[in-house]
């Protein structure tokens, strides 16, 4: 016996670093509370696997899978038909949650809700609004006084899907915008100054008088950072909440097989039309499988357990037919 103990004594070692299997991903920003939470729970729950994620932004994330220095990627912005092609292998588009970016503000002395339209918020963008105290302002609030101060524009420094989202929204409501700036993960904007992440742009709003810029709901909701509501296609000021973002949704009729969709100006009358799917980027075929069967399992843990989990971070969970068509899109991961 006292021959076999220093072998069971190995053992006993040896089987949890046998046992562990580690998974590696990066991307997106705008989703990464509900990531951290979920990666952590499904480690308590199956604590031989490990899942590591890195919230480096929606262009990080495209650029790493598709070199594959990491397992799977993430993107608040679909990749382009050019960016699958470069990718020389098949990477599914996997929605996770839907979330909403918002317009948000540092002003002294106000922490009040503001309206604002899509004229305004592309006219800031584009540097046609520059005082807080503009005419397009005032009119829009009404007995709400707002001072003479400069607007310090806001945004993301690095490629990233929440600049996807705030362009791809800004191209379809102002004809201006979409000829001189147009959407994409980076842009090259007329006026502001970057940050990076979401991180990084709230802090900047919060750091800095006068500022404005755009952040997913998460962000703003942890740091106290006021935001407005955007009028909507439906003419209708709404504030970006749960229920608006799940009625932005709603409209949409059918989601294409690709999964790569958009509902930013959603129409109907409560839908936030800032709103966007954010997606997990998967290859679909792994060398490594015994990788390929842990992170499918987590996926289909994320569709059912994980979506329970949303609305504690002010996320909205995926529409039932979504989940269904994605439990299928599961079974190609080969």
């Amino acid at each position: 016996m006292k021959r076999l103990f220093p072998v069971f004594a190995l053992l006993l070692v040896a089987l949890p670093s046998m046992a562990q299997t580690k998974l590696n991903g990066a991307g997106a920003t705008f989703p990464n509370p509900i990531y951290q939470k979920w990666f952590s729970d499904y480690h308590q729950q199956h604590p031989d696997i490990e899942i590591n994620y890195q919230s480096l932004g929606s262009g990080a994330g495209i650029a790493q899978v598709t070199s594959r220095t990491v397992d799977f990627g993430a993107s608040d912005g679909p990749m382009s038909d050019q960016q699958l092609k470069t990718a020389k292998f098949k990477i599914l588009h996997l929605p996770t949650v839907l979330g909403s970016v918002v317009p948000a503000y540092n002003i002294p002395g106000f922490n009040g809700e503001l309206k604002f339209t899509p004229d305004i918020l592309a006219g800031i963008y584009l540097g046609k609004i520059i005082a807080w105290n503009d005419a397009s302002i005032a009119k829009m609030n009404p007995g709400v006084s707002l001072p003479n101060q400069p607007i310090v524009v806001v945004h993301r420094s690095d490629g990233s899907g929440t600049t996807y989202i705030w362009t791809d929204y800004l191209s379809k409501v102002s004809p201006d915008w979409n000829t001189q700036v147009g959407k994409g993960t980076s842009v090259k904007w007329p006026v502001g100054l970057g940050a990076k992440g979401n991180e990084g742009v709230a802090g900047m709003i919060r750091q800095m008088d006068g500022a404005f810029g755009y952040i997913e709901l998460i962000y703003a909701l942890k740091n106290n950072i006021p935001f407005g509501s955007v009028k909507n296609a439906a003419g209708t000021f709404v504030k970006a909440s749960l229920e608006s973002t799940t009625a932005a949704a709603a409209s949409l009729k059918e989601m294409p097989a690709d999964f790569r969709v958009s509902i930013t100006n959603a129409p109907g009358k409560d839908a936030y039309p800032i709103s966007s799917f954010t997606w997990l980027l998967v290859p679909a075929d792994w060398q490594d499988k015994n990788k390929q069967k842990v992170f499918v399992d987590f996926l289909n843990w994320m569709l059912d357990q994980g979506q329970t989990m949303t609305s504690q971070l002010n996320y909205a969970p995926l529409p039932d037919s979504v989940k269904a068509k994605e439990r299928e899109a599961l079974k190609t991961i080969q």
